[in-house]
């Protein structure tokens, strides 16, 4: 049986912004709070994100490729 591997938000804030360019501890507390952000499971008085969840999240924000911005498969 594998363990999963947890972060908490100021790692997975740092494997988002190495792997994908964007995402902070900041920005994650905020979606953690409003919505909209990825999934995180609460324990030992942290947020703890697993990064499977972290690239779910980061890759359904990035659009499909595009060859200008007045493609229309924009997002």
């Amino acid at each position: 049986m594998q363990t999963a591997q947890f972060l908490r938000r100021k790692a997975a804030g740092e494997y988002l912004k190495n792997k994908y360019g964007f995402g902070s501890e900041k920005t994650l507390a905020k979606l953690a709070s409003v919505g909209g952000g990825p999934e995180f499971r609460k324990g030992f008085g942290a947020a703890l994100y697993e990064p499977s969840k972290l690239d779910e999240w980061a890759t359904s924000k990035i659009g499909e490729p595009q060859a200008s911005t007045s493609d229309t498969r924009a997002t």
